[in-house]
């Protein structure tokens, strides 16, 4: 009988707080509001950011396993060369694929790039001017002048290595930036959103600094005071993510189905994240960013009052 009453009376309690968390989001309406759009410019353009930078690194990993270098052989190369060099090659740090192509095989490809110009082609069908080749693949494009010079080092019968290093290098560097500009951003926005909320529930602690006076008077802790705030704050916080998802997402789809429409990311192969696998992580960061700035800002602004 006694647990059961324990139990009642946790649960009157844990109601009680939600319920005056909720009728304070009510009583400001205008701050609430204001608290809302604030929070919302956050969580969007954070969004934003987010998705460009998955995106960036999901290209560039796609860029990692298909984009390498090419190794190009002298034609006097015994088979037995080619294969010590393809065994030392694979063995290399860094290296993810080597994959052999004669001088047929490179002759072809181009006959492919100029399908509609077959006679550009025509003086190399008895003379082939073409080297057989190696392509290399890495596992990680911050070390492919590393890998290059070790290549190349390597063996006698390598004519020359040629390496994309200026792609390669660049897309590091995209991404790179990307990141220091979302966390540039996301603080500026989290302290701003912060600010908002804290002067927000400010307005609500002031107009009932009486009624938590009298409660610490009669021994309410400090935690059952702060709750209801902190519960304020985490709902806008929540809210602000749901009408965030709800016009993010859509707005994804849109943008980056036209994006892979385009000539250039089909010719290339390199697809875009699908929204189904943005939407977790996305979600996860949201509500550790919406739940979280809202009680911290609530946290803040129930200091002053509670410390007297």
């Amino acid at each position: 009988m006694i647990k059961k009453v324990g139990m009642t009376v946790r649960y009157n309690i844990f109601g009680y707080l939600i319920g005056e968390g909720f009728r304070n989001v009510f009583k400001n309406k205008k701050s609430t509001i204001a608290s809302l759009i604030i929070m919302f410019a956050t969580m969007f353009v954070f969004g934003i950011f987010f998705m460009v930078e998955e995106n960036v690194n999901h290209l560039t990993k796609t860029v990692e396993q298909q984009q390498g270098m090419t190794v190009f052989i002298y034609d006097t190369a015994t088979e037995a060369q080619r294969n010590e060099l393809a065994t030392r090659i694979r063995n290399m740090q860094y290296v993810n694929t080597v994959t052999f192509k004669t001088k047929e095989d490179a002759l072809e490809e181009v006959k492919r790039m100029f399908k509609d110009r077959k006679n550009l082609m025509s003086t190399y069908e008895k003379d082939n001017p073409f080297k057989a080749s190696f392509v290399v693949t890495l596992t990680d494009l911050e070390k492919a002048d590393e890998v290059q010079t070790q290549i190349e080092n390597s063996s006698e019968i390598i004519a020359k290595v040629v390496a994309r290093s200026d792609t390669m290098e660049t897309l590091v560097k995209i991404a790179d930036g990307i990141k220091i500009i979302s966390i540039a951003i996301l603080i500026i926005l989290i302290l701003i959103s912060i600010f908002i909320i804290t002067n927000t529930i400010k307005l609500t602690v002031h107009a009932r600094r009486k009624e938590i006076s009298i409660m610490k008077y009669v021994g309410a802790t400090n935690g059952f005071i702060r709750w209801p705030f902190m519960v304020e704050g985490m709902i806008i916080g929540l809210v602000s993510v749901l009408i965030s998802l709800t016009i993010l997402c859509p707005v994804y789809t849109s943008v980056a189905g036209k994006i892979e429409e385009a000539l250039i990311v089909t010719k290339v192969n390199m697809p875009l994240l699908t929204l189904q696998e943005m939407f977790l992580p996305l979600l996860i960061v949201y509500l550790v960013l919406g739940l979280g700035i809202g009680a911290l800002g609530s946290a803040i602004s129930m200091k002053k009052y509670l410390d007297v």
